[in-house]
């Protein structure tokens, strides 16, 4: 899997590809918030846990390229084998929120991106940077034909996502996948920032995120006792508590924030029902809902009289957070600003 032809032959075959898998998509209104079942690409969603849970962040770590700054060509290493760069990319697709995050705040503007199910394509947050990348179709249900038509020079993504896309996505243009989104979002950066040399500036924002984490832990620690803090999270047909494995549980440990020991597991979350709310008991819960929440059971869970008697709930200690950045962010940009709202809550 060295160099990707391009030509007008493989386009027109993975067009002709796009065709045939146009009937996939996802019928999972939560798939693209890590739901449980298979996407229309053919791969497992997010919230699945297994051995890639316990070794997706060191594998990925192990991912990238020995070149050196400004180095063309230069092989990239990643979850599907060996690809090859001839030149600097300049006409990036991206298929999923965390490359997103990732291209842009390395100064990048894609041709091309997937949104999530449901969004409303640019995530606020990125939207001044962004630019102006054209719909290939969404994370779950992509189109191959509009990814050709930009004539992109590398696509960025991941084996989970789309993995039975890549031979198809390949032949458009060199494409480089991590293994996984989610608690594996520094590593995917680094192997991201590698396919665009730009390693150094990468390194430097995760550095800027760590210093920023540090500080933030110092200032709680000097409040006094440690607060305890959760994550609820409101999708269509669950209520999960974030946990170890996700990317707002990897931001609460860089900060040493303390979570309620029915978070401290090495997965994605714990599910539970409105009828077991009162399981979210912390002194902060912060909570984020995907999509519309009234296709969630969240006035159902805090209509419960359990809600009620949380004691975060009496002391005004239960705030709603964005869900595009909490959640779905994925990337240092959002890290940065997730940073920034809990400063303005623990610290106050």
């Amino acid at each position: 899997m060295s160099l990707r032809r391009r030509g007008t032959a493989a386009v027109a075959l993975a067009v002709a590809a796009s065709l045939s898998l146009a009937a996939c998509s996802s019928g999972d209104a939560g798939s693209g918030a890590d739901s449980g079942k298979k996407n229309g690409n053919g791969s497992k969603s997010v919230a699945q846990g297994g051995e890639d849970f316990s070794n997706a962040a060191e594998e990925t770590a192990q991912m990238g390229t020995d070149a050196k700054p400004g180095e063309f060509p230069r092989t990239i290493e990643h979850a599907m084998g060996k690809t090859e760069l001839k030149a600097k990319p300049k006409r990036v697709v991206v298929l999923d929120v965390g490359e997103l995050d990732n291209v842009v705040s390395l100064g990048v503007k894609p041709v091309g991106y997937a949104p999530t199910e449901g969004d409303d394509g640019i995530p606020g947050y990125l939207a001044k940077d962004a630019g102006k990348p054209k719909s290939v179709g969404t994370i779950n249900s992509l189109n191959l034909e509009a990814i050709a038509a930009l004539k992109p020079d590398l696509i960025l993504g991941s084996e989970l996502r789309a993995a039975k896309m890549y031979p198809q996505l390949s032949r458009i243009a060199p494409t480089v996948f991590s293994i996984r989104p989610g608690f594996t979002w520094k590593e995917n950066y680094l192997l991201n920032a590698a396919a665009l040399d730009k390693q150094a500036e990468a390194k430097e924002q995760l550095s800027a995120y760590e210093k920023k984490a540090k500080e933030l832990g110092a200032a709680i620690d000097e409040g006094g006792e440690k607060p305890t803090v959760t994550m609820l999270r409101y999708l269509p047909g669950k209520i999960r508590l974030y946990a170890k494995a996700s990317f707002i549980g990897t931001i609460l440990e860089d900060v040493g924030v303390e979570r309620p020991k029915n978070q401290q597991i090495n997965d994605l979350a714990a599910e539970i029902s409105p009828e077991r709310i009162d399981e979210a008991d912390a002194d902060w819960i912060f909570t984020g809902v995907y999509g519309d929440a009234k296709k969630t059971d969240r006035s159902q869970a805090e209509g419960n009289p359990l809600w009620k008697k949380l004691d975060a709930v009496k002391q005004g200690q239960a705030k709603n957070v964005p869900d595009e950045t909490w959640y779905l962010g994925l990337g240092v940009t959002a890290a940065d600003e997730v940073l920034d709202d809990l400063d303005g809550y623990l610290t106050q």
